[in-house]
């Protein structure tokens, strides 16, 4: 299941939409819109650039991980979105995957009758 936008009216009696991850969590609040209209453009403009936006390190240069934070594993989304697991277990699964696809379909020549 994909997210959702909810587009509202907040007390400053403004319009707002925020996008909620399909398990309830608000993942983004938008700035305050004076029309409806205008944050439905908004959604939309979020849609559009959503797939292909860039990462912006803005963190100063001094910070550094610890160390229990550095030896942690880096997870990838699953194919559920909610259940998690290590990259490289995702990735040695794909190149398996990609073997057996090679392989074959038939299991014989076709006999003439």
């Amino acid at each position: 299941m994909a997210g959702m936008f909810e587009v509202f009216v907040d007390e400053e009696s403004f319009f707002r939409f925020r996008l909620k991850a399909p398990d309830g969590t608000v993942l983004a609040l938008s700035a305050a819109y004076n029309t409806k209209s205008s944050a439905v453009d908004g959604i939309a403009a979020i849609r559009e650039c959503a797939g292909m936006g860039h990462i912006a390190d803005l963190c100063p240069a001094g910070m550094v991980q610890t160390p229990a934070a550095a030896a942690a594993p880096q997870f990838v989304a699953g194919a559920h979105g909610n259940r998690r697991r290590p990259a490289d277990v995702f990735h040695g699964r794909a190149r398996t995957l990609r073997r057996a696809a090679t392989a074959p379909r038939w299991t014989g020549a076709a006999r003439a009758s």
